[in-house]
């Protein structure tokens, strides 16, 4: 049975095991789309690839159609942060880092998760942003647990990022625009979760939550700008973005990742 903890969905085992049987389709069709993200491969080839997956689980992909986006998968290349549309004149070409964003509705239940996949041979900055993104979404999945704050996930992302930095030699950027999000029986739920901020602030976690923890840093400045096709969004100066996302449920024992293998 659903139930409300202050505005958040609160679900039950049963309920989150549900989820995870729709995380796990968009795992799969994630490690089918980095198995296929070559040289010469157009991003509308890897939306098929994703939807095809996803379709032959018998779900149904969240991104298209939603608010009219066109595709089954994000595609985000290089100086693109998040919200990608799929094209059959984007090639992806050695030394590209591409960011795909995939979602899945499997029995009315919501999976989302997002990877940054070298295309070819990549150089060393744009493999340490990418680790670095990855390693603050870890972080903030270890603080997804019950009696935590909300913000404890924000600050250890934050605390991650900027650690990184210091040991990579390189002055990250923190998108603060976009950020993680409540999911369950829809993609976008409350509340919404920061990628930075102070500890100890917000809703308190409780068993049964669900949330989608996804960072995007940057190698430059993290000002960003939506292009006019009104979905895309790219840094301002050109720099390169990586974007790392899971959805984690709250259980008795500490954070369960959905979306992972």
């Amino acid at each position: 049975m659903l139930r409300r903890g202050k505005g958040i969905e609160l679900k039950s085992s049963g309920e989150i095991q549900a989820m995870r049987a729709a995380g796990l389709v968009v795992a799969r069709a994630l490690a089918a789309v980095t198995e296929q993200a070559k040289p010469g491969v157009s991003t509308a080839e890897l939306d098929s690839v994703a939807e095809e997956v996803i379709r032959g689980a018998g779900a149904t992909p969240s991104f298209k159609g939603y608010h009219g986006f066109p595709g089954s998968i994000c595609a985000s290349i290089n100086e693109k942060i998040v919200h990608g549309i799929p094209s059959t004149t984007e090639v992806l070409a050695d030394g590209d880092l591409i960011s795909v964003d995939c979602g899945a509705i499997l029995d009315g239940w919501h999976g989302d998760s997002a990877v940054t996949i070298p295309v070819g041979s990549v150089g060393e900055r744009d493999l340490a942003l990418s680790a670095a993104t990855e390693r603050a979404m870890w972080a903030g999945i270890d603080k997804v647990a019950a009696g935590n704050r909300l913000t404890d996930i924000s600050h250890a992302v934050e605390s991650a990022a900027r650690a990184a930095a210091t040991s990579d030699g390189i002055d990250y950027g923190i998108i603060a625009e976009y950020g993680g999000h409540g999911i369950g029986t829809r993609m976008h739920m409350e509340p919404f979760l920061p990628n930075l901020g102070r500890p100890g602030k917000g809703p308190k976690l409780r068993e049964g939550m669900a949330l989608a923890v996804e960072p995007m840093l940057t190698l430059g400045p993290p000002d960003s700008e939506e292009l006019s096709d009104e979905w895309t969004v790219v840094t301002v100066d050109g720099s390169r973005a990586a974007h790392w996302e899971h959805t984690v449920a709250i259980t008795p024992d500490g954070p369960w990742v959905l979306t992972a293998e």
